[in-house]
């Protein structure tokens, strides 16, 4: 019984990335790479190329799959800025990774259809939108287009306002109902690989956040991969009183929580450790 938890709860679960197959069995990691000056944990913010293709190079050497490339910070507050601003700071990196390292799968963090496009163009292999097409009329009919995997985060308002008193009867029946539309909405245009991301600590206080972990088996009706990003959130310091520089050991706990939930991608600043986690848990699984 114990070992229908974390390999065999779905059917194995492939994603479409590129010319290639990635094969979910066991899970993956997607490596945080933020072309930002303000996003909320400092480490992850980076601005000049040597230093993103050094991070992409230790990310890829600890094991990630995916590097996960954002332009536009999305932490509570956080300054709009244009679309072409965004466009601007990934498209030239993802450029050079993809030229510098043909074999990293590439994600590109936007609400933006046309940063989404033009982001496909220069390399990326999937598309990671927090606003599940709710900022962005254009980016469901994109995506149908360009016909690559698309993560469908739950979130509620915008990052500037998400975080003004979120309210929820049933957090996890509103999730799961948001996702029943929007999965129904993407299958009609003919979209076929969908990751879906339940968005902690997106329009979620402390209470909906670790209720949703504790119900994430839940949201496995979809017989689709679960995608998390815990790390180094305010749902971990505010926990226990600490920073984002603090919460590493935090972030490991969730993350492990998560794959044993059935979590089959960790977005995560911190690959290694994300690593350890999945290959931990497996060891278990397979005793």
């Amino acid at each position: 019984m114990a070992k229908d938890t974390f390999l065999n709860r779905n059917p194995t679960p492939t994603l479409k990335l590129g010319t290639g197959l990635l094969d979910l069995s066991k899970a993956a990691v997607m490596g945080i790479i933020n072309i930002t000056p303000d996003s909320f944990f400092e480490a992850s913010r980076h601005t000049e190329l040597d230093a993103v293709l050094k991070k992409t190079e230790h990310f890829l050497k600890e094991g990630a799959k995916f590097i996960d490339i954002g332009g536009y910070s999305s932490r509570p507050g956080a300054r709009n800025i244009t679309g072409d601003e965004e466009l601007q700071r990934v498209v030239p990196v993802i450029e050079a990774i993809s030229k510098n390292f043909p074999e990293a799968f590439l994600s590109v963090d936007t609400f933006r259809a046309k940063v989404a496009r033009y982001s496909v163009q220069a390399g990326a292999h999937l598309i990671n939108d927090i606003s599940g097409g709710e900022l962005d009329p254009e980016m469901f009919p994109t995506v149908a287009e360009l016909n690559v995997p698309y993560v469908l985060m739950h979130m509620k308002g915008t990052p500037q306002n998400m975080q003004d008193a979120p309210s929820y009867e049933n957090i996890t029946l509103e999730v799961t109902d948001y996702f029943q539309k929007k999965v129904h909405q993407l299958r009609e245009m003919g979209v076929k690989d969908l990751i879906l991301d339940p968005g902690f600590g997106f329009s979620k206080n402390l209470e909906h956040n670790y209720k949703l972990l504790q119900e994430m088996e839940d949201l496995h009706i979809f017989e689709l991969p679960l995608l998390v990003g815990f790390s180094r959130k305010s749902m971990i310091y505010k926990s226990l009183n600490s920073s984002p520089d603090q919460s590493l050991n935090g972030s490991s706990v969730l993350n492990t929580i998560a794959l044993l939930k059935g979590a089959k991608i960790l977005r995560v600043h911190d690959v290694k450790e994300a690593v350890e986690c999945i290959t931990l848990i497996e060891k278990m699984q397979s005793a």
